[in-house]
């Protein structure tokens, strides 16, 4: 059974890879530097397609394929802004993602972390955390939470594009 959600969260179902893509696109258009957004889900909940629609709506024309053996991906724009793709699937934990330079990512352009719940210490508590579920071969189930002012106001402008309604 599904938890009661409150109106700092957002439910969707997607119904198709390309649907996937759709709402990454969405919800990529709104994204700025500083924003941190946090995948969370098992292999094949949809992460990496999610993340290719994101990359798409933000406006890079770079090629999105998940950075599990090199770490971070950087996708640029014509502005030459630059989206961060962490996958922190390899990493040992909060430390070694801090490592990274985090920090220096999040100034420069929107940080978006797949398999965030690994390193969610190294993480600002003012984020959006993406979970992730699979439900059949063609279904998936995301459920968007805010934390914190911005992103609570992010995600509303978010549910505003996707069902019309803030």
């Amino acid at each position: 059974m599904s938890p009661i959600l409150d109106p700092h969260s957002l439910e969707i179902i997607s119904r198709s890879t390309e649907q996937t893509r759709r709402v990454g696109m969405r919800f990529g258009a709104l994204l700025q530097s500083g924003d941190v957004v946090g995948l969370v889900g098992d292999l094949g909940a949809g992460k990496t397609t999610l993340m290719q629609g994101i990359a798409a709506g933000w406006g890079s024309l770079d090629p999105v394929s998940s950075p599990t053996f090199v770490l971070v991906n950087v996708y640029r724009r014509l502005d030459d802004q630059q989206l961060y793709h962490l996958d922190a699937y390899r990493l040992s934990g909060a430390v070694e993602a801090l490592d990274l330079d985090l920090e220096i990512m999040m100034e420069r352009g929107p940080l978006v972390v797949e398999w965030a719940d690994r390193i969610e210490d190294a993480l600002p508590g003012d984020r959006l955390w993406v979970s992730l579920e699979w439900l059949d071969e063609t279904q998936r189930q995301f459920l968007f939470s805010a934390q914190g002012e911005y992103n609570q106001d992010l995600l509303g402008h978010f549910r505003k594009q996707i069902f019309g309604v803030p």
